[in-house]
Parts: structure tokens; sequence; C-alpha cells
């Protein structure tokens, strides 16, 4: 997969090889990609990525076990293990401090990395990001029980965002290729809520107490139409947080730096320059 546009430079970070791409010069800006079948800093980040890079130095990595950074199968995946690659992709590029714009998973990371190491963060920017209790939606859900293909991939993806014209044929062969690596399934499995068989799965996110003590300044943007993280997680969110600000996007579902691309890329141009 060495031509695949996902695969940038590797460096080792937390005894992991890790993928990442960067573009641009300036303040160093991490963009923190979600979950999810052939999920990569790529795929949820290459439409904003050049936009961004005239601004900012863009740093997309993907995160232990996600994309085509190493997975280990005898680790124990969880926000401990995630949070201490991120700090060592930071030290390993010799960035100090940095803001973070994360997307879903990638947003619950970035709060991770406010909370145990709010020394290396300047501000935050969380999309469609889990917190507190929630139930686990069909969208959460769909990543577990996936099997690749390009039908199983489509179906998915149109759980996502709210306007169903921007999925593309590319978009779905893109996500199912990548998902479709030996290993990669089994993968995922591991890194994500397994869905309880009797009723409904009970997800649990960053809780209030954790939140009112992120000292950040944080923007939250969050689709009106977000059935995969609902639009309560970041009402509490915006509600916790004390440098909090927030955004309600209409007619938007999960993928609010795709749907809503253009005010997207100005709220984080204004907010994180």
């Amino acid at each position: 997969m060495s031509d695949y546009p996902g695969v940038g430079k590797t460096i080792e970070a937390a005894d992991h090889q890790t993928n990442y791409l960067e573009e641009g010069s300036g303040k160093p800006l991490f963009l923190l990609h979600g979950s999810g079948p052939g999920v990569s800093a790529w795929t949820n980040w290459a439409g904003v990525m050049p936009e961004l890079a005239k601004q900012f130095r863009v740093l997309a990595p993907d995160i232990a076990g996600f994309g085509f950074t190493e997975f280990k199968p005898g680790n124990k995946y969880d926000m401990k293990l995630w949070v201490r690659h991120l700090v060592g992709i930071l030290d390993t590029l010799g960035i100090e401090k940095a803001s973070f714009v994360g997307n879903s998973f990638g947003g619950a990371l970035a709060i991770g990395l406010a909370s145990f190491a709010p020394e290396r963060v300047d501000r935050l920017v969380l999309l469609g990001t889990p917190a507190g209790e929630f139930e686990q939606t069909p969208g959460l859900r769909s990543a577990h029980e996936y099997e690749p293909s390009m039908e199983n991939m489509e179906r998915i993806m149109r759980l996502f965002p709210y306007d169903q014209t921007i999925i593309t044929q590319e978009m779905v062969r893109t996500r199912y290729e990548a998902s479709a690596r030996p290993g990669a399934q089994e993968a995922l499995r591991q890194l994500i809520a397994k869905p309880n068989p009797d009723g409904p799965t009970i997800l649990k996110g960053f809780p209030e107490a954790v939140l009112k003590k992120i000292t950040a300044p944080t923007l939250i943007l969050h689709g009106r139409e977000d059935f995969v993280v609902p639009l309560q997680c970041g009402l509490l969110l915006g509600q916790s947080i004390p440098k909090a600000e927030m955004h309600i996007f209409g007619q938007c579902g999960h993928w609010v730096q795709t749907e809503h691309r253009q005010r997207f890329l100005e709220l984080v141009r204004n907010f994180c320059g």
C-alpha cells in the first residue's frame, strides 16, 4: 500500500511505527482522526489539509492501531496508551506545544491529552466528540459489525452525513480498500466497544468532572443531525469546559469538516491562528 495517498512519513512513537502526514509551515496544528472501518488521517482530513497548510504546519497522524500505524495484538489499547502515543509523536517531532483538531474519537483523544498533559495543548477544536454517558448509536455499532465489502462500506458511510449526495463511489472505494487490508477489521474490533447483544450498549466518554478541569480554550463544532455521536455530547462539552465556545450546524451530520467545509476552515483558522 506504499502508493496509497494515506501513507506518509514514518516515525517511532510509544514503541509503534507511526504513519503521519505533514504539510505547510507555521504554528503546529494536529488533526486527529475518528474511528471506524477504513479510517485514517488521510480519509478524515485530505479535504481540508491543503487549505489549513497555507497558515499552519499541519500534522495528521494515524493513532496507534488505526490506519497505517502499527497494531500490536498483545497490547491493551485504551486512552492511556493513545495519549502516550500522541505525546510520543510530539516528543519525536520536537514539538513542545500545539493546537489539536479532533474528530469523534480524535476529539476524545484531544480531551485526554488536555487532561493528562495540559502543558502540551494550546487550543482544542472538538468535532462530533463523545462525552458523558450515551447509548451506542447504529453508526458506532456498525463499525464493530462491519465485514469488508463495497456494499457494506457504503451502507455504513450513509449513516454519517446529513446530505447523502456528498458520498461518492471514490470515497467508498478508498475506505473499503483500507478496511480490507489483512487484519484491519480484526484490529478495529479490539479498539472499539463491542455491542451488547441484549439491550442497549451504554458508552462512556469523559465525564463532566474531567471536562471542567480543561484549561485550554476550546471550540466545539457539532452537527444538529449527528446520529453517530448525539448532539447531547456536544452540549455537555459546551456547558462543562470553562473556556468553551460552541457552534451547532443545522442540516449537518457527523462530518462537519466535509459537510460544512468552508465554515469549518474559517472557524479553525480564526480560532487557532
